[in-house]
């Protein structure tokens, strides 16, 4: 029998104005949103206990069947379907992908419960909250429901509380089904080996109150070593019987079995409960549950996980259940701590303002930790030989979930520019040394940058015998730059400058006629050697490994890093502008000639197209801080992309429109008269969006046909209730165009339901563009320069982090007579020098201008952005106003 509850207790809000049990309802009238509405009850025939912790809130009820919901913590994270099932999802192996996991080991493939003989239904609405996901179930039998997930930091497992409320009192049977699927993060369905070889059928038994599951054994083929891994599933309360067997799977039994993939598969059900893959067993426990009437009863079921036998597993799952009610309440405030950085206010859009509070969640999200990991190389999945090197602790940001949550080069260097502007510095320099960590591991010193790891240490690509991407290596001092920068950490410095030097010594070994050559973010056929963003990412590479030896005193290699950024800067026009047939645009790669001859400029309208605009260079010698593309370059090609054949309502497209010669290939609309070689894609991932937003931002183009397209497409994809799949998660892909929408498409052939780098379009924009935030703190200095969208009148954020402090900062443009009037104010929490100012446009001519009151002489610098006005403001610390008018 389970005690009566005890009293529920009251929360109040942390967050300000916030509700601590607030629900966000979003409706959407052009870019904006129309209301933000407190906390509506629980759907009729669900419970709802007040004694757990809520948070900031989206909710949904349509289509729950279709929509995946996942919920993270450092050491495990679970997704399944908004109606509180776990179909089979995922394709690296497919089927296999969701469930519950540990960053390296899934657990089980679902957990169900039911009321005396029936099982419970299908949820009624999901709300996604700041780390938990609540479904509201039906009724049964008069007793309502609801389901709380959530994952706690630091522990190898997850929790489920699921919430009774019966309108009369009494008891009731509660049974708690588990299917374990204890298999490692890789090998995949497709690799060399398969999972139908390696994965050993689990046993399942009855320890105490919990089901024990195993795996134990050594794969068979070689480099196989023995494992016992397991997950205990159960309760803090004394189950009346139990029962095991190779189903249990709640209503998803009997199991529709997902064949497994390959070029010779058959064709899949629509759904799927299991998968060929399979090698799970199944456990019920049973309680006698005494309800009292219009009483909620929460009962808490956790999963803990294991690599090393049976006693972790328990010991996982007895601190879980250790205080379920606390556990939760430390993580909404956790995550309450989350939104206390870079509080942003857009009077004049809050969808961008709603998607920047959501956004740093999903970046907070994304955290994770595995341990005692052995690296092996596994040549894009066809070997699989035995571990190179062990790594004690791996610490990263992962990619998106359920099928890339691992640790990547070039997701993290995006993602890192999101991280700053939200204040989240240590998980980002965690990211980054563990990109060493593991690219000197396998790499021996070379400097190449590995592509992607499994949390198990598969090095999938990246190792100094694949081709790997040469973007990661010439992007990863960039990273190391900026969040130097921002932080002002000098010890981080330190410790990944040797690293930044020989991925740059390792792209310049790639460059055999003056341009890089490799793998970079496209990967189509018909593309020169030779890639565009390759190219742009080495130059700024280069330029901010100068910065970084500067300021180490490296005067070799500044010296040596300065030449070549200069160098390939200098002939980069001439070299990439394709410039004919009306492509106004960059070359997406170039072919290398004979030894003397030009190279062959290839044009296939890819979305790296854009990426010599949205790379800024920091000043070097005798050349201006900015952007690399020039701009006259800049204007003409960001204005072809804004045209419906690169662009649709929600971003810009994978691969652009027009003439192409690809058999059967529907040609769409044509903006230049050049035949590709590529079909259209008219997809929009939200990196792309990400990439063009903050490009048109660069250039001051920030109308809302401008970067606004951009900025709202990524922000709508996950705040639009007709486009979100999951409330609050911005996806890999967004809705429409050649890709379509997940919510129709099976669960084993979806892009990321939660795609951690669509965050640059939206944190970076608005912290760095719009306010100016602009730290270089490892100097002890800061820049301000806001510039607001033309449709904003004022924008606002507090608690900016730079350095070991922050600042609040807010910009307003106001019209007096014939004049415009610009305010920034900047309040220093913690010791810097400030240089504050304001972008006015080209042309204009400064009236007045006073810091705090009293007339300056302001230095006017002409910039892509527009014209720059600007002053050092007095002291370190304080506030300081400056308003300058123009006519």
């Amino acid at each position: 029998m389970v005690e009566t509850p005890k009293t529920p207790r009251r929360r109040s809000s942390s967050t300000g104005s916030r509700s601590a049990a607030l629900l966000v309802t979003v409706a959407l009238t052009g870019s904006g949103l129309a209301a933000v509405a407190p906390a509506a009850q629980a759907a009729p025939g669900a419970a709802s206990d007040p004694a757990l912790a809520r948070s900031t809130e989206l909710s949904e009820t349509s289509r729950l069947a279709d929509r995946r919901t996942v919920v993270t913590g450092d050491e495990a994270w679970v997704l399944g379907t908004a109606d509180g099932r776990f179909p089979a999802a995922g394709f690296h192996t497919r089927g296999e992908m969701g469930g519950f996991w540990t960053p390296s080991l899934k657990l089980l493939d679902g957990m169900w419960f039911g009321l005396d003989d029936q099982w419970i239904g299908e949820g009624t609405r999901t709300t996604s909250g700041w780390g938990y996901v609540r479904t509201d179930l039906p009724a049964t039998d008069g007793v309502a429901a609801s389901r709380t997930d959530f994952v706690p930091d630091g522990v190898p497992g997850a929790l489920v509380g699921l919430t009774l409320q019966s309108s009369t009192t009494k008891t009731v049977t509660l049974r708690a089904d588990a299917h374990s699927e204890l298999m490692g993060s890789y090998p995949w369905g497709e690799t060399t080996p398969s999972q139908t070889t390696v994965n050993l059928p689990d046993t399942a038994a009855v320890e105490g109150r919990a089901l024990l599951f195993r795996d134990r054994g050594t794969p068979p083929g070689p480099n196989q070593t023995a494992h016992d891994w397991a997950a205990a599933f159960g309760s803090a309360v004394q189950p009346s019987a139990t029962d095991l067997g190779p189903d249990h799977r709640g209503p998803q039994d009997p199991a529709v079995v997902c064949p497994a993939s390959g070029p010779d598969a058959p064709t899949q059900p629509k759904r799927c409960d299991d998968t060929e893959y399979g090698r799970g067993t199944g456990g019920q426990l049973s309680y006698e549950l005494r309800l009292t009437k219009d009483t909620p009863t929460t009962v808490w079921f956790g999963v803990g996980g294991s690599r090393s036998g049976p006693d972790g597993a328990k010991a996982a799952l007895s601190t879980l259940l250790a205080d379920p009610d606390a556990a939760l309440a430390a993580k909404v405030a956790a995550r309450e701590k989350v939104d206390r950085r870079t509080v942003v206010s857009l009077p004049d859009d809050e969808l961008t303002e709603q998607s920047v509070a959501w956004s740093k969640q999903m970046l907070a999200a994304s955290v994770q930790r595995a341990d005692d990991v052995a690296l092996r190389v596994v040549d894009a999945g066809k070997q699989y030989p035995a571990p190179v090197a062990t790594l004690d602790s791996m610490r990263w940001l992962g990619a998106g979930w359920p099928d890339y949550t691992w640790l990547f080069g070039t997701d993290g260097e995006f993602t890192a520019f999101a991280s700053v502007a939200a204040g989240q510095f240590g998980p980002i320099k965690a990211h980054l040394r563990t990109l060493r960590d593991v690219s000197e591991a396998v790499n021996g010193g070379s400097g190449k940058i590995v592509h992607e790891v499994t949390p198990d240490g598969a090095v999938y690509f990246g190792a100094n015998a694949d081709e790997g991407n040469t973007d990661e290596s010439a992007k990863y001092p960039s990273a190391v730059a900026l969040v130097w920068r921002w932080s002002g950490d000098q010890r981080f410095l330190r410790d990944l400058y040797p690293a930044s030097v020989r991925a740059m010594r390792h792209v310049a070994s790639l460059d055999t006629d003056g341009w890089p050559e490799g793998l970079g973010n496209v990967e189509r056929n018909g593309m020169g050697e030779e890639k565009l963003d390759n190219t742009v990412y080495t130059i700024r590479g280069y330029a901010d490994l100068a910065d970084l030896a500067k300021a180490r005193h490296d005067t070799k290699t500044e010296r040596w890093a300065t030449g070549q950024a200069l160098r390939l800067a200098t002939k980069f026009e001439k070299a990439w502008w394709y410039g004919r047939d009306g492509a106004r645009s960059y070359a997406d790669s170039l072919d290398p000639s004979p030894v003397g001859g030009a190279n062959t400029r290839i044009f296939q309208r890819h979305w790296i197209g854009l990426t010599p605009t949205d790379a800024v260079l920091p000043a070097i010698r005798g050349r201006k801080a900015g952007p690399l593309a020039s701009a006259g370059h800049a204007r003409t090609t960001l204005a072809q992309h804004e045209r419906p054949c690169f662009t649709g309502p929600l971003g810009l497209y994978h691969t652009g429109t027009g003439a192409n010669s690809v058999a059967g290939d529907t040609d769409g609309q044509s903006c230049d008269d050049v035949v590709s070689s590529v079909t259209n894609e008219t997809s929009i991932f939200t990196l792309n969006s990400a990439i063009a937003g903050v490009s048109e931002g660069n250039y001051g183009r920030l109308a809302a046909d401008q970067q606004g397209v951009y900025v709202h497409g990524n922000a709508r994809s996950q705040l639009d209730p007709d486009l979100w799949e999951m409330p609050g998660a911005m996806p890999e892909i967004v809705p429409g165009g050649s890709f379509g929408a997940n919510i129709d498409k099976l669960l084993t052939e979806r892009s990321m339901v939660m795609q951690a780098w669509g965050a640059y379009g939206t944190l970076w924009p608005v912290v760095h563009q719009w306010l100016g935030v602009s730290p270089d703190m490892g100097r002890d200095r800061l820049a301000v320069v806001p510039q607001l969208p033309p449709d904003q009148r004022s924008a606002s954020a507090k608690r900016i982090r730079v350095g070991e402090g922050s600042v609040d900062v807010s910009a307003e443009r106001t019209r007096v007579g014939a004049r415009t009037r610009y305010t920034t104010t900047v309040t220093r929490h913690g010791g810097t020098d400030l240089v504050v100012g304001t972008v006015v446009p080209k042309g204009s001519k400064v009236a007045t201008a006073t810091l705090d009151g009293r007339k300056v002489r302001t230095a006017l610098t002409p910039t892509s952005r527009g014209l720059e006005v600007s002053v050092k403001a007095r002291g370190l610390r304080g506030t300081s106003r400056l308003v300058v008018t123009t006519r």
